[in-house]
């Protein structure tokens, strides 16, 4: 899904050099899925992953960085972009107010939570961690790249502080210039859902459109069975036809 993610048309032509996609559950459960350079993390996250170009990715020291007893690595890829080496990891975590005790979202404050008919999800995005002062261990960044943080909801979004309007696939996204999250521009996250999920919603319509039409089914059945003999009775059924010797 990472990799669907990354040649969809909301990514074509802009350069991303890191991205964490969250899809919220309303029990607090979430899959994330990061994508970043090597550099990007070495230089946001205290990193020192060999981002040299010719370097080989070393998956299970990206795979031991993301593991903890909050979350749980699915996979880690990697890929190569603009003479940069890039990975994709996939985790699953148990409760998203829990992440932060995580290295790598240790930048984040996470807030969950009901509020009368609604639920409320809240991300406070700090500086960052890394050392090297945004050098990205040699990186030869043009500028224009881009760091994003996307939700992906399961119900229905009442309101949020994106910015932009709800995409596709009840998407909401925020960005800003891998600059000035270098710099440490904070990214205030805030979106309110409905306490009913979109898949809820979706299977309850079906069931009742299933039973309407099973009764409109039985009803015609009934009817049918009604009016026969009715026309019994008043000597409509067609009579058999005798043919002469």
């Amino acid at each position: 899904m990472a990799f669907d993610t990354a040649c969809s048309p909301t990514r074509l032509f802009r350069q991303y050099e890191y991205e964490e996609d969250v899809y919220l559950s309303l029990d607090g459960t979430a899959t994330v899925y990061v994508n970043a350079s090597l550099p990007a993390l070495n230089a946001l996250h205290g990193t020192s992953f060999d981002a040299r170009p010719t370097a080989r990715v070393d998956r299970d020291a990206v795979r031991a960085y993301y593991s903890s007893p909050a979350t749980r690595v699915a996979w880690v890829r990697s890929s190569r972009r603009n003479n940069r080496r890039f990975v994709h990891v996939r985790l699953d975590v148990d409760d998203i107010r829990r992440l932060n005790a995580v290295e790598p979202f240790s930048w984040s404050a996470y807030q969950f939570y009901q509020d009368g008919d609604r639920y409320v999800f809240k991300q406070a995005i700090g500086a960052p961690r890394g050392r090297d002062g945004g050098r990205g261990a040699g990186a030869s960044w043009s500028g224009r790249e881009l760091v994003a943080f996307r939700l992906h909801l399961p119900s229905k979004i009442v309101d949020n502080n994106s910015g932009g309007d709800v995409r596709r696939g009840n998407i909401l996204v925020w960005e800003q210039t891998l600059a000035d999250r270098l710099r440490g521009a904070p990214v205030d996250i805030e979106a309110r859902m409905q306490t009913q999920s979109i898949l809820y919603r979706t299977l309850w319509l079906f069931a009742a459109t299933f039973v309407a039409v099973a009764i409109a089914f039985l009803f015609v059945i009934w009817w049918i069975l009604k009016r026969a003999p009715a026309r019994v009775e008043s000597g409509t059924v067609p009579r058999e036809r005798t043919h002469a010797s």
